[in-house]
């Protein structure tokens, strides 16, 4: 399951991911990178907003993550290339029950960061919103707001 959110240094955050989606589970796992891909992901030049990871073989597979090229290496990567994601065997195994049994559901990158010098990747177990569920997301978000400052100013 999920680690502590505070764990590692945070690269890159897709933050479009938590309001198009549900987040039912979130996993922590690492990626299969070439040497250029790390250099750059260190320099913080990555993309997750068109992310997903797809399931192929028994093995999980992080797709359109768009990582750039590093300009100093000689023989570069390509930017949007399939990246093999590092689980346990089980974890893969319930992911892939999961998404066989629950409607809607798909893997996506929420937040890429490194940890002891390791770049890891906080995928989540989504299920898509509707456009109902995003405009009640927006009205909770609006009440906490107006109480906040509501709080706020009695405090003065």
């Amino acid at each position: 399951m999920a680690k502590a959110a505070t764990k590692g240094a945070t690269v890159a955050l897709n933050r479009r991911a938590t309001f198009e989606y549900e987040i039912l589970q979130r996993y922590d796992a690492g990626i299969a990178l070439l040497g250029s891909e790390i250099k750059s992901i260190r320099g913080g030049k990555v993309n997750l907003g068109e992310g997903y990871a797809r399931l192929r073989d028994g093995e999980l597979f992080l797709y359109n993550v768009h990582i750039a090229q590093y300009g100093p290496a000689r023989e570069n990567h390509e930017p949007t290339r399939p990246r093999k994601l590092l689980l346990h065997r089980r974890e893969i195994e319930r992911l892939t029950q999961a998404l066989e049994e629950q409607p809607r559901t798909t893997v996506i990158p929420l937040r890429l960061y490194l940890h002891n010098g390791l770049a890891k990747l906080e995928i989540g177990l989504a299920r898509g919103r509707r456009r109902y569920d995003k405009r009640e997301a927006i009205k909770r978000r609006e009440a906490d707001r107006t109480m906040q400052r509501a709080v706020r100013r009695a405090q003065r």
